[in-house]
């Protein structure tokens, strides 16, 4: 069975984040898109609310999952025997980036690869963030032409 996790904060989920994971989906026998926890980071959304936003955008796609996690992704992955991390790139910055964290992630698990791969982001989703999104709502701008339906606030 050929699964991915597609790993994230999420917060919120993006119509880039979509984009990968609806793109994605054929692919795979199932995606778990896996929100990982760090009790450093402040988030603007809670948990639940970011996984209730993730349930509901997808809920016409059968082979994707929500699940959370603390840690290593590729401890994550482990856990869950998935040898497959799905990334999305909207630049070459993010590339320069996510290359290093899947070099990294490769020599980690040398027993049991763990491979990442990567989809680009449709061009015409490419300019939108996270934290872009945020800033959006933190000023109450229109913030809904950047996430799926189902992130209303």
């Amino acid at each position: 069975m050929r699964i991915a996790v597609f790993p994230g904060s999420f917060d919120p989920i993006t119509l880039g984040h979509y984009d990968i994971v609806e793109r994605a989906a054929p692919l795979f026998d199932k995606i778990i898109i896996a929100i990982g926890r760090n009790s450093k980071k402040n988030y603007m959304f809670s948990l639940e609310q970011r996984k209730e936003f993730i349930r509901n955008s997808f809920k016409d796609f059968p082979n994707v999952e929500v699940d959370d996690f603390e840690g290593l992704t590729v401890d994550y992955c482990k856990s869950k025997g998935v040898n497959f991390i799905l990334r999305g790139l909207r630049n070459p910055a993010d590339f320069e980036f996510e290359k290093a964290i899947a070099q990294t992630n490769r020599a980690l698990t040398r027993e049991n690869v763990v491979e990442t791969i990567f989809l680009l982001t449709s061009s015409g989703k490419s300019f939108i963030s996270s934290s872009i999104v945020r800033e959006i709502i933190s000023f109450g701008g229109n913030y809904e032409i950047m996430v799926p339906d189902a992130v209303r606030v």
